[in-house]
């Protein structure tokens, strides 16, 4: 943990990395948005999070946490922040007696998130945690029961489970107009000489899988509608000097109980980005599947998926925010987030064992 601490410390904080309209958008526009606090800058807040709050009808910018001090004048500047609302680690506790902060959004590198998960629901605050949620399913399951303890709600950022192409997909899974799913592609993945130097320590959760990968495992789950019930993984790098702790590319297989099966790729070393689903009468997919520019696809009877053309994090932290508002779920809860890491610790043991098959039931 002092590691941790020493690294917000040192280098403040890189990234942490719907047409279908959520039932709440339904609910009438609340006179009072809610207050959420960013707790990283790095560029998922600068870049994103941060302008997609400008776009919201239901959620505000209006705190910020940072081990920084040298970027909170040009955020309190841009968006107004008042000094009673910015906040360092040491004291981020505080914010428990700040009416102005209704949510606390989790922005931090993969092995941070658990702690100040915990932290924000014990200061009775909601909490949007990026994902993936944790790096192991322990750390999950202590932050679902710190947020349950408190009666706060808990939301993973997986903002494509928000998206109005990606609903189709996970409508067709349970409909199946195209007949039964008989396997699937999902692969996420870029290619880059200059990766976040965080993501390239173990310690802080850094790898291909807990990033991109996430994509990948959580794509092929909603897409098929069931859960796996065995997997089997192989690690594979071209740049050992860079990625000597964490993993470069993997690749794994997934089996579903009704037979079908899902071959995924993860990568810092190849561009991939592809949903694909094959049906008994048909198929459909998504290329690109996870982009911020927008998802679009293509069905077997002709039917064209466009991109929706909506800031994917804003309808994300609206549809979270009315959840909020309306004492609703939330779409993507703490249990979701967990299910795809007690798989991906099973990825990392088939990996090291020789890609052997292992059972997730």
């Amino acid at each position: 943990m002092n590691n941790r601490r020493d690294f917000i410390k040192k280098s403040g904080l890189f990234l942490a990395a719907s047409t279908l309209p959520f039932p709440y958008l339904f609910s009438a526009k609340p006179a009072r948005k809610l207050g959420v606090a960013l707790v990283g800058l790095g560029y998922y807040s600068t870049d994103l999070l941060a302008p997609a709050l400008q776009l919201t009808d239901h959620c505000e910018l209006r705190g910020i946490v940072t081990g920084s001090p040298e970027k909170i004048p040009q955020w309190q500047s841009k968006y107004g922040i008042k000094d009673a609302n910015v906040y360092n680690y040491e004291n981020m506790e505080s914010i428990a007696n700040n009416d102005d902060i209704d949510v606390i959004y989790i922005v931090l590198p993969n092995s941070m998130h658990a702690e100040y998960v915990v932290k924000a629901a014990n200061a009775g605050k909601h909490v949007w945690c990026e994902k993936p949620m944790a790096t192991t399913a322990k750390e999950c399951r202590q932050m679902i029961e710190a947020c349950n303890k408190n009666n706060v709600k808990l939301s993973i950022g997986y903002r494509m489970q928000h998206e109005a192409n990606t609903q189709t997909i996970m409508k067709w899974a349970k409909t199946k107009p195209f007949g039964e799913i008989e396997n699937l592609k999902a692969e996420a993945g870029f290619y880059s000489d200059n990766i976040t130097p965080w993501k390239l320590d173990k310690e802080l959760g850094g790898g291909a899988m807990y990033d991109m990968g996430v994509y990948s495992l959580n794509g092929a789950r909603y897409a098929s509608g069931m859960e796996p019930i065995a997997v089997s993984a192989t690690h594979t790098t071209n740049r050992p000097q860079m990625f000597n702790e964490v993993d470069e590319t993997t690749i794994f297989d997934l089996e579903f109980p009704n037979g079908a099966t899902a071959a995924c790729r993860t990568s810092f070393g190849e561009s991939m980005n592809i949903l694909d689903i094959d049906c008994s009468k048909g198929g459909y997919y998504l290329k690109p599947f996870q982009s911020y520019s927008g998802v679009k696809g293509k069905a077997s009877d002709g039917t064209v998926l466009e991109p929706f053309g909506k800031n994917q994090q804003a309808v994300q932290m609206d549809d979270d925010a009315l959840a909020i508002i309306n004492n609703k779920p939330v779409m993507v809860p703490g249990e979701e987030g967990l299910k795809d890491i007690i798989i991906v610790e099973k990825i990392f043991e088939s990996a090291a064992n020789g890609g052997k098959r292992l059972s997730l039931q």
